[in-house]
Parts: structure tokens; C-alpha cells; sequence
């Protein structure tokens, strides 16, 4: 394989003068690497891609927006929201589906240091409310189905402004869209530091409630430029091994974005890159792999990133054979380990697209790693090199670094880490010590500097690409006054990874059944985290000497047919 033409391909970028030229910067106190050449805030990289003009930018079912009709919306949007009196520093959340306003109102935002607060569309009335008086937004963009669930939390009533998106009708108090986009303002000025916040976006927490990643101007744009490196150093490497040149001008890349825009896989890694290099984003309403093979097919997709379990149904749907997927050039897998045997079945069945992942953190603002084409065949079980912007190490129990191809839990360090989580401070210091973030996966780093993922140190589920944090499901389900014990695991499954499964024991006395327990959690925890499989116990649960469940004995000992 050819890993001495990808380290010099490496050195070449990353050096004195190249492209991706590597620096050290004092950020928050800490040394820390960062791309020269990257833009100082968001704002500026916004900017640059006003030059791609009438090239079509945004694609929903029949609608087109252009780049210069995108431009002129941001600049609405951002006059707008100044206009209603919000400042630089304040915070503007985002809550829908993935429809174009979702991207035009990230970017105004952005572009005048307002952070975007992205709620999870699939969040409950409860987890929205929570995420809302955490992030305290100046102002709520909402669709429809958002809308109903803030509605149903009385306490959140006038504490923000609301804007509607694609609603039939508009109560007094909500503005509609239309409205916003008609302002006739422009983009106000605005300076910005790197170290501003860009966004916030929540992740699951360990102790019941999720928790706001403070992802900066300065992180984002390293995520960025990680990207861009990672497909110029692939193909620099490839063409010197092989003496095979890319094409001289190569295709505009159109992206199918099949996972959420609230998620750093859609946003900062598929719709920078994507914006980066003037090309399409083509958005889905919901995941259906037949509606993605006829966008692909009409659209003339170049890449779509998703889930892994994405591309397994795309390659393995009956019409995958019928449909014209001649254009695709990539097809990749994040948000969770590529089984290495999805990565040859892409590489044998598609005959244009190469296999590529990415593994990342919305900690990290996106990517830790990527690998792609020769590389990820040669080595199907890898997550791929850390990026140039990452020191990155595996350590023990202790924090000492392990020797290479041990395993020990990654740490990673660099100007792409979060600043922090809003209004946690203790989980800001266990997450993050002396600027090195704590990934919670067990990893072992081979000789030419490839991670390889073989476990996870946190007590986490990882059901397609979502990450469900045990403690979060099991408080939800000791709310129920029938619980004695409840104890909440992975169980292996072949399309998502993972599904949700609890052991549970009841007071004495009680009953309950396992669809009435679904129907209590669902007043709490999202769909994606209610349990799909319940096992009742008739003995405590087993424990350790300091009083632990023992999980994996549990998950190893029941069996998925004998579940409620």
C-alpha cells in the first residue's frame, strides 16, 4: 500500500508554505495545532462562496436555490434578526427538518456571532424545553411539528420570539418566514473571533440531560479545512503511487444529506465542504433508500454520507441495479464504525464510488480521522490517520500514553475541540483535561498512524449513528413509580448497530407491561431512545462488589427473542 506516499503527501501540505500549513496557537491558555490559511471566523468563509453565483445550492423536491439567491436570503435573515434586537454574543436556536431554511438561517446567524442553537427534531416536549432554558435563545425558528411541542411547555411562552417555517397558519405571536426573507436589509458588519461560538449543538449526557457543545468559529473552519485535506492528501498520495492524475477539473460535487442538519455529520462536514467547493446540497425529507436512488439518479449525485446502515440499504435495494448511480464518486459511512465487510460491498458493487468514513464528535466539530479509496480497502476495520490539526494518543487509566498498538482510551488535541459545554462546568473539566478531550472510545494506533475503534469506554449505545446514553433511558424509566431496578444496555443489531434494551425488576406487587412502559417514556426521551427491547426479572440484578450492574453479563445472557 502506498503509506510512505501518504506521509510525504502529509508533510508536503502541512509544511512551511503548503496549503494545509500546520501552526501552534495559544487558544484558552493551551498550545494548540491550527491551519494557517484557515478563514479567522465563519463569517469570512461564507463570503468567499458568494463567487459561485447562479450555480444551484440548495435542492428540496422541486425547489432550487441558487448561491446568489442564498446570499441574498442570508443577508435578509441577518438584518433581520438585528433588526428584532439581536446582538453579537446572543443565540438563536433552529428547530426542523431538514428544509432550506435550516441552512440559510445557520448561516446568518453565524455570520453576524450569533451562535445557532440546533434542537434535535426528534426531541420530546420535555428534552426541548430543557435544551431552550439551558441555551436561553433570543429567538426559536420552528417548524410545524416543533412548534406543537414548544407549544405544549406553557413555562417557555414568552420568553423567545418565534419565526415559522412552511406552517399552514401563524398565530399573532409567530412570524412567518416570508416576512423574514422580505426584510430589505443586507449583512451587517461584524468582527468575529475565532474563539466566538458558531453553534451549539447538544449531545446526550451521562447524567440524564444533554449537553450544549460550545463548537467555535475557529473550530469550524478547522473541521473544514480537515476535510479539504483529507481529499487532497488521498488523492496526492494515490497519484504518486499510482502515476494515475486526478481529473483536471473535477466534477462539482452535488451531496445527497441523508442525516440531520442539528448533527456536525451534515453540517459541518457535509454542507462546509460541500458550500467550500460550490456544489448542491440535496436534501431529504426523511430516509427512504428508494427516494435517495431516484435524487441520485435526477440530481446526478456525486457522494451521499449518512449512517452505514444508509448505504447497506441503498446497495441492497431492488432497485439498485435499475437505477443510473453511474455519477456517484464516493460513498461513506459515519456516525458509527463501517463494517468491513460493508466496505467491500461498496468497493465490489458500486462501480464508480470508492468506500470512504470519517470518525468524529460533535466535540471535535466533526472529523478526527477519515480515510478513503485504496487506504480504507487495504485496511477495512480502520477509522483512519487523525487529522493533521489533532495530536492524538492512547492512554491508560491514568492518563499515561500507552506504547504503539496498545489499547487505551484516545485523546485528542487541537484547535478543532470544543470550547466547552454551556453552564457545565464539571462536565467542561471531565471531558477535557489540559486541552486533551477524552473521545470515551478504546483505541489502538498501528505504525503508519491509523486509529482503529475496538470498544467504547462510555456507558453509551450507538443506535445508527445516535448516540443513546444509558443513564439518560434509565432515568427516564425510574420515573415509572412500578420500577425497583432497571438496568440499560446495547443489544447487537444488524441494521442499526445497536438497539436499546433495559432489564427490569419491579416493586413487589407491581405490574406493568412492556408497551405501557414505551408509552410512559415517551412522554420524556425521544422515540430513537425508548427501548425496543425489555427484559422483566424475576431476581435482582446482578452487581459487582461495589454495587454496579454488570452489564455485559446481562447483555450477554438474554437473549433478544425472549424480550417483552
Amino acid at each position: 500500500m502506498h503509506y510512505a506516499e501518504l506521509k510525504q503527501a502529509r508533510d508536503e501540505l502541512t509544511g512551511p508554505g503548503g496549503v494545509f500549513e500546520i501552526e501552534t496557537i495559544t487558544v484558552r491558555g493551551e498550545q494548540l495545532r491550527a491551519y494557517k490559511n484557515a478563514p479567522p471566523s465563519v463569517r469570512e468563509f461564507w463570503l468567499s462562496t458568494a463567487a459561485f453565483g447562479d450555480r444551484d445550492y440548495l435542492v428540496y423536491g422541486d425547489e432550487r436555490i441558487t448561491y446568489a439567491q442564498a446570499h441574498q436570503q442570508v443577508g435578509a435573515i441577518a438584518a433581520w434578526l438585528v433588526a428584532q434586537g439581536v446582538q453579537q454574543g446572543d443565540r438563536v436556536a433552529i428547530a426542523m427538518r431538514n428544509y432550506p431554511e435550516w441552512m440559510l438561517a445557520y448561516w446568518a446567524c453565524v455570520c453576524i456571532g450569533v451562535a445557532a442553537v440546533g434542537m434535535n427534531a426528534w426531541w420530546t416536549p420535555e428534552e426541548m424545553a430543557y435544551a431552550l432554558e439551558d441555551s436561553q435563545p433570543k429567538l426559536l425558528i420552528t417548524d410545524a411539528e416543533r412548534l406543537e411541542r414548544f407549544r405544549a411547555r406553557p413555562e417557555l411562552a414568552g420568553k423567545m420570539k418565534l419565526v415559522g417555517v412552511r406552517l399552514d397558519s401563524y398565530d399573532a405571536d409567530v412570524t412567518p418566514w416570508s416576512d423574514v426573507v422580505a426584510h430589505p436589509g443586507t449583512l451587517p458588519d461584524a468582527t468575529i473571533d475565532g474563539d466566538e461560538d458558531a453553534c451549539i449543538f447538544y449531545t446526550s449526557g451521562t447524567t440524564g440531560h444533554p449537553k450544549g457543545a460550545q463548537l467555535t468559529h475557529r473550530g469550524c473552519n478547522s473541521n473544514l479545512f480537515n476535510m479539504l485535506y483529507s481529499a487532497a492528501s488521498t488523492a496526492l498520495a494515490t497519484e504518486r503511487a499510482t502515476g494515475v492524475a486526478p481529473p483536471a477539473t473535477p466534477p462539482t460535487p452535488v451531496l445527497l444529506v441523508t442525516t440531520p442538519l442539528f448533527h456536525v455529520t451534515a453540517n459541518n462536514c457535509g454542507a462546509y465542504a460541500t458550500t467550500a467547493a460550490g456544489g448542491t446540497m440535496v436534501l431529504m425529507y426523511r430516509w427512504d433508500a428508494g427516494d435517495a436512488l431516484k435524487l441520485i439518479e435526477r440530481e446526478g449525485v456525486t457522494s451521499m454520507s449518512g449512517v452505514p446502515v444508509m448505504a447497506r440499504e441503498l446497495i441492497t435495494h431492488p432497485d439498485f441495479e435499475k437505477t443510473n448511480t453511474s455519477t456517484l464518486a464516493s460513498l461513506a459511512g459515519g456516525g458509527a464504525q463501517v463494517p468491513p465487510d460493508l466496505v467491500l460491498k461498496i468497493e465490489k458493487q458500486v462501480s464508480t464510488a470508492r468506500p470512504s468514513t470519517g470518525y468524529g464528535m460533535t466535540e471535535t466539530c466533526g472529523i478526527i480521522t477519515s480515510v478513503s479509496g485504496d487506504f480504507f480497502v487495504d485496511k477495512p476495520d480502520t477509522a483512519g490517520p487523525s487529522m493533521p490539526v489533532y495530536e492524538a494518543r492512547c492512554v491508560d487509566d491514568d492518563g499515561n500514553t500507552v506504547a504503539q498498538g496498545e489499547l487505551g482510551e484516545l485523546w485528542v488535541k487541537g484547535a478543532a475541540v470544543i470550547k466547552g459545554y454551556i453552564n457545565r462546568p464539571d462536565a467542561t473539566a471531565s471531558s477535557i483535561t489540559d486541552g486533551w478531550l477524552h473521545t470515551g472510545d478504546v483505541a489502538r494506533i498501528d505504525e503508519h498512524g491509523f486509529i482503529f475503534i475496538v470498544d467504547r469506554k462510555k456507558d453509551m449505545v450507538l443506535r445508527g449513528g445516535e448516540n443513546v446514553y444509558c443513564a439518560e433511558v434509565e432515568a427516564a424509566i425510574y420515573r415509572h413509580p412500578a420500577i425497583a431496578e432497571c438496568c440499560v444496555f446495547g443489544v447487537p443489531d444488524d441494521r442499526l448497530g445497536e438497539e436499546v434494551g433495559v432489564a427490569i425488576v419491579l416493586k413487589a406487587g407491581e405490574s406493568l407491561t412492556a408497551d405501557a412502559l414505551r408509552a410512559d417514556c415517551a412522554s420524556h426521551i425521544s422515540k430513537h431512545k425508548i427501548p425496543r427491547y425489555i427484559w422483566f426479572m424475576t431476581e435482582a440484578l446482578p452487581r459487582n462488589a461495589s454495587g454496579k450492574f454488570l452489564k455485559r453479563e446481562l447483555r450477554d445472557s438474554l437473549k433478544p427473542a425472549d424480550a417483552a
